[in-house]
C-alpha cells in the first residue's frame, strides 16, 4: 500500500509562501523598515507572529550592526549553536564567527568566578569585544555577565548586542536589563522568556544579509 500526503515540496514555493503569511498577518507596518527584514526572519524562525510584539530595539541597531559588519567585526557567540547557525557566505568581509564554548580554560575560570562557563567565556571576549557583534540566544547568565563587564570598562562596549536568551530563569531579566541599559548599547532582545538559538541566527543572519551581503 502506498500512502501519499497532499503537500506543498517545492522548496522555493513554501518559501515565498511562509513569507507572504508573515507580511499578511504580522504588523510590520509598525516598525522602521529598516527593521522588517530582522523582524519578519525572527518570526519565521520561531513559527510565532505574536512575537513581534515582543521585540525591542534600540533606534540605531541596524546601522551599527551594518557598520560594524561592513568594517569586518567579528560575531561573538554565547553557543555553538548560535555559531553553527549563522551563514558565512551572508558575512560581508568574512567576519570571524567566534565561540569559546569548548576552550579548556573554562572550567577553572568559571570556578573563579563562580559563574557558568557561558558566562566565564565573556572574559575571553574582551580582547576583540570593541566595536564587535555579540549574539547571545541560550544563556541568561552571559548577558548578565556582558553588561557587568561593559559597565566596568565602557571602552568595551560592542557595536551591536542582540540579546535574545531563552528559558525561565533569568532569561526575562537578563534581557530587561539589557534594553533598560544606561550604557549607550545599541541592542536588540525579545522581551519574556521566549528567545533561543533559531531566533538569534535569525536576527544576524538578516542583518548581514541587509547590510550588503549576497545569497539566500
Amino acid at each position: 500500500m502506498t500512502r501519499r500526503y497532499d503537500y506543498l515540496s517545492d522548496g522555493a514555493a513554501i518559501y515565498r509562501r511562509s513569507f507572504a503569511i508573515i507580511e499578511a498577518e504580522a504588523d510590520l507596518g509598525q516598525l522602521p523598515p529598516e527593521m522588517r527584514p530582522v523582524a519578519t526572519r525572527m518570526i519565521h524562525a520561531s513559527g510565532q507572529i505574536d512575537l513581534l510584539g515582543d521585540i525591542a530595539f534600540s533606534p540605531g541597531l541596524v546601522s551599527s550592526a551594518h557598520q560594524a559588519l561592513a568594517a569586518g567585526a567579528p560575531v561573538l557567540c554565547d553557543s555553538r549553536m548560535v555559531a553553527a547557525g549563522i551563514i558565512v557566505s551572508r558575512l560581508p568581509k568574512a567576519n570571524q564567527v567566534i565561540c569559546h564554548l569548548g576552550d579548556p580554560r573554562l572550567g577553572e575560570l568559571a570556578e573563579q568566578l563562580g559563574t557558568t562557563k557561558t558566562a566565564a567565556a565573556i572574559e575571553l571576549w574582551r580582547p576583540i569585544l570593541a566595536g564587535s557583534v555579540v549574539a547571545i540566544g541560550n544563556a541568561p547568565t552571559a548577558l548578565f555577565r556582558l553588561l557587568e563587564v561593559i559597565a566596568a570598562d565602557p571602552g568595551l562596549a560592542p557595536a551591536a548586542v542582540l540579546g535574545i536568551p531563552v528559558g525561565f530563569v533569568g532569561a526575562a531579566e537578563a534581557k530587561q536589563a539589557l534594553i533598560e541599559n544606561d550604557l549607550g548599547l545599541e541592542y536588540l532582545a525579545v522581551q519574556g522568556r521566549r528567545g533561543g538559538s533559531a531566533v538569534t541566527v535569525a536576527a544576524v543572519n538578516a542583518l548581514c544579509t541587509t547590510s550588503g551581503a549576497t545569497g539566500v
